[in-house]
């Protein structure tokens, strides 16, 4: 029989000032120890390490006998077993890992990561597992170089200290500071508060109680603990019945049920319960008579407490039976109570920590899914659940379903939580429960857990890219469409006009010259700018055609809706609401769009402007708000652009001037954003200086100059769909959706004002790690250096710059101002406010080389108005 210790001393009243003291010393000198380990190296870390690790296994045995003579609890081998645990199998997982300094570098990301200890910690052991703890937290704190002062639980004092010593005593020897581990040699609830409280503590390690877990969380300070384990094993119909019978009954028997994981109920099938029955009592468990489960209750859990009583917690099945007054075999190693409840009315139903085990039966997996969660909600949420099975994918199932942070299969639950004996989990005496059991962590602790881990960033640029379509241009280009591959079914997206000028026509002669024929379908309703009802009814014609090819003809409007149709007719699931939302990064955006794959598109523009047919983007109004939102995804681009120019051989002189002047504030744009890159930039500046040549000519009806708008325009298109670009299409998107102004003149009116504003010293910096500091003042003289403007200095060239714009506007008719558009002040003035709040929220924004303020946006609303100091001579308060 187990020797039980009864010290009956009377307590004194402890010396508060005394206890304090104390711990204020030891901590100061924990705090000595911790600064000289501070500058040691992983080699002498580890040095100083394996040598407690040593001193631990050659003590194993001792320390296994001494903390059964000291506590009268459990099995004094398998104490020794868990002494050796604690050291060999813990260092055989910890002894490679990198500790001290940079443990780690990543060349490719370009981050380096450092270790540091947490500090001063303190260790709080429980009496079932005091010297395999101590043990535990001594190797895993100098490991990681952390000073370490234990409170050992008062009924295993001597043993813990004895443990301690060995381990202080091995790691001074091997180098270390003398008070890297020191302990509480006079134990008490006093001291332990005042130990996890003093402010130079930085963590507790608590193993114990949950009343001593809860205090050492409530210190508002990090804590490592554990929760109660009350862990259901599931035996399922399936299960090898010997190797689980085997397991049950080595678990519950292995230092009598102390270790936490240890099963404390059993679910069994009642396909087998009989069998399983039988190989238990075969195996000495014995089967308590339901006269007698009530003795055996009374005498095992405190009615109050509902949790075992203090002589129960390691004690064998013959000392709990001659404690309820019941007979058992004598060779009887585990007591096993058949139940149906669970909960506090059923005390039996909880943890147990000892040999003594609450049987259920299950009608089937269900069931048995439903007992075994009532029975983790009942005190061991977060803990520990264990399944025997053959069946892989119930095992799964289970692991899924059940609340438990350890979930093992076909392994006896006490030595297969621990880690690394029956599994590969991380060996460990500290379980984490998470959440569950109001846990910080819900693994096994290890080294890792005690280290702050300091991240060196380096700057880096994000990776960036030029994607564009297959483009084929000059001339006639159009009849690449009749040997583009896999086009049967063509459905063409376009405007009335096209058709009425026989621009359709154009391609079906191209499509009914292939030798195979194909069939198409004419979807001609796109009369202004793109609402979502237009893309809806669009998809809903592609739905019943079911084309393999989609072919969108015409100005930005056709290509733009095109795009949309396009995307939503193979993804119906696409929902606008997600993707008008603006986004930082284009790869990192929340909404994502799936490329569309079976079929393709190609885009054909009739006016020289919007640049389209190779960018990224579709600007759509909300036909509910009447709110037009660019939506940008590589998934919109098309997949073959055709830059035809005898496409624009009649278009409009207002259209000329309009989409002129916005193909010119794209390249603009896109040359000042802070995505732009030796790349676009070339790209930029030949558009900018073929718009300024060409334009007015165009416009005049020159048609070579007209065919280089119509290049220049897709170029622009090629750098800003790779570079975007900036709040003049912020503004000028919520204008043209406000007022109903032509989206290329709300874009043209806006742009000197923009310009002026982009040139300042921002107040808000933008963010983008290619942009390294700010330059568009720089920029934006370069453009008028590489156009010949005159002047001196980046103002001078910026003003020259403005001024070359508005000169061009005016030579193709457009006065820069919305009062010339029609449109009313005060109507204006009301919606300022509104509107520079959807510019700020429009994705044009975020690549804009200064980020905007409200205020500011609204200011250039206003100033959009009369022109001020690009219509009128000077500056009016607005």
């Amino acid at each position: 029989m187990n020797r039980r210790v009864n010290n009956m001393v009377e307590k004194k009243q402890p010396n508060v000032e005394a206890i304090k003291k104390n711990i204020d010393d030891m901590v100061a000198k924990a705090h000595v120890a911790l600064d000289e380990m501070s500058n040691f190296d992983q080699k002498k870390v580890d040095h100083i390490t394996h040598a407690m690790v040593i001193a631990g296994v050659s003590a194993h045995q001792m320390l296994g006998e001494m903390a059964f003579k000291e506590t009268g609890r459990g099995v004094a081998e398998d104490k020794a077993i868990k002494n050796l645990f604690a050291t060999e199998e813990i260092w055989n997982n910890i002894r490679n890992d990198k500790t001290v300094g940079v443990i780690e570098e990543n060349s490719e990301e370009d981050l380096i990561k450092v270790a540091e200890p947490l500090g001063v910690l303190a260790g709080i052991t429980p009496v079932t597992n005091p010297t395999s703890t101590t043990l535990f937290k001594s190797i895993i704190s100098m490991k990681t170089r952390n000073a370490i002062i234990f409170s050992f639980h008062p009924q295993a004092i001597k043993s813990s200290i004895k443990a301690a010593q060995i381990m202080r005593d091995a790691a001074i020897a091997a180098g270390a500071p003398k008070d890297a581990i020191q302990w509480i040699t006079e134990p008490s609830r006093e001291a332990t508060n005042d130990l996890i409280q003093n402010p130079g503590v930085a963590c507790t390690l608590a193993t114990g109680g949950p009343g001593l877990v809860k205090a050492a969380y409530s210190t508002g300070k990090p804590a490592l603990g554990v929760g109660p384990g009350n862990g259901p094993i599931y035996i399922e119909e399936t299960a090898n019945i010997s190797r689980a019978v085997n397991d049950l009954v080595l678990s519950k028997t292995f230092d009598n049920g102390m270790i936490c994981a240890t099963e404390n109920s059993a679910v069994i099938d009642a396909s087998i319960y009989d069998d399983v029955k039988e190989q238990l009592s075969l195996n000495r468990v014995y089967f308590i008579p339901d006269n007698e489960k009530q003795k055996l209750t009374d005498a095992m859990f405190d009615s109050t407490r509902l949790s075992v009583k203090g002589p129960i917690a390691g004690a064998t099945a013959q000392q709990i039976a001659d404690m309820a007054g019941i007979k058992v075999p004598k060779d009887t190693q585990v007591l096993a109570v058949e139940m149906t409840g669970i909960g506090p009315k059923y005390p039996m139903s909880g943890e147990k920590l000892s040999p003594v085990i609450s049987v259920y039966k299950s009608k089937n997996h269900e069931d048995a899914f439903k007992i075994v969660a009532k029975l983790l909600n009942y005190g061991g949420l977060g803990h520990t659940a264990a399944i025997q099975t053959r069946n892989d994918q119930l095992a799964v199932d289970f692991g899924v379903a059940v609340k438990a942070s350890r979930v093992l299969v076909n392994s006896p639950a006490g030595l297969g939580g621990v880690g690394n004996l029956y599994n590969n989990m991380t060996p460990s005496l500290t379980l984490g429960t998470g959440s569950w059991g109001n846990n910080s962590i819900s693994h096994n602790v290890t080294d890792y857990d005690l280290l702050n881990i300091k991240t060196i960033a380096k700057r880096r640029n994000n990776m960036q890219w030029i994607k564009l379509p297959k483009i084929y241009f000059e001339k006639n280009s159009v009849r690449y469409l009749k040997d583009m591959p896999n086009i049967k079914k063509a459905f063409i997206v376009t405007s009335p006009s096209m058709v009425k000028y026989h621009y359709v026509d154009k391609v079906l002669d191209e499509l009914n010259a292939r030798p195979d024929g194909v069939q198409y379908y004419i979807f001609d309703d796109i009369h202004d700018e793109p609402t979502t009802d237009i893309v809806q009814a669009g998809v809903t014609q592609m739905r019943g055609f079911k084309p393999d090819t989609i072919i969108a003809l015409g100005g930005g409007s056709p290509l733009d809706a095109a795009k949309m149709m396009w995307l939503i007719y193979e993804n119906p699931e696409t929902d606008f609401f997600g993707a008008k939302q603006k986004f930082l990064d284009i790869r990192k955006r929340a909404y994502r769009f799936e490329k569309p794959s079976k079929s393709q598109m190609v885009a054909i523009p009739s006016t020289s402007g919007t640049g389209s047919e190779v960018t990224p983007f579709s600007v759509i109004t909300d036909s509910k708000l009447h709110i037009k939102y660019p939506l940008a995804d590589y998934a919109l681009t098309p997949d073959v652009a055709i830059i035809d120019p005898q496409f624009v051989a009649t278009v409009p002189k207002k259209t000329i001037a309009a989409s002129g002047l916005d193909a010119l504030t794209h390249a603009i744009e896109s040359y000042v954003s802070v995505m732009a890159s030796d790349y676009t930039r070339p790209l930029s500046l030949q558009a900018i200086k073929m718009i300024f040549e060409n334009l007015t000519d165009s416009y005049n009806g020159n048609m070579e100059a007209r065919d280089k708008m119509h290049t220049a325009s897709t170029i622009a298109g090629m750098a800003f769909a790779n570079a975007f670009l900036g709040i003049t299409h912020s503004i000028a998107h919520k204008l043209g959706g406000q007022f109903g102004i032509t989206h290329g003149i709300a874009i043209a009116i806006t742009l000197p004002h923009v310009i002026r504003y982009n040139f300042e010293k921002p107040k808000k910096i933008a963010t983008w790690p290619k942009y390294e500091s700010f330059r568009a003042d720089q920029d934006y003289a370069e453009i008028a250096r590489y156009l010949g403007l005159p002047g001196s200095t980046n103002e001078e060239l910026k003003e020259a710059l403005v001024h070359k714009f508005i000169e061009l506007a005016h030579s193709v008719g457009v006065t820069l101002s919305l009062k010339a558009q029609g449109v009313n002040k005060a109507d204006l003035e009301a919606a300022a406010t509104h509107l520079a709040e959807l510019a700020y929220a429009d994705q044009c924004t975020t690549a804009n080389p200064k980020e905007p303020l409200f205020a500011d946006l609204k200011k250039m609303i206003l100033e959009d108005y009369d022109g001020v100091g690009v219509e009128t001579e000077t500056d009016k308060e607005v």
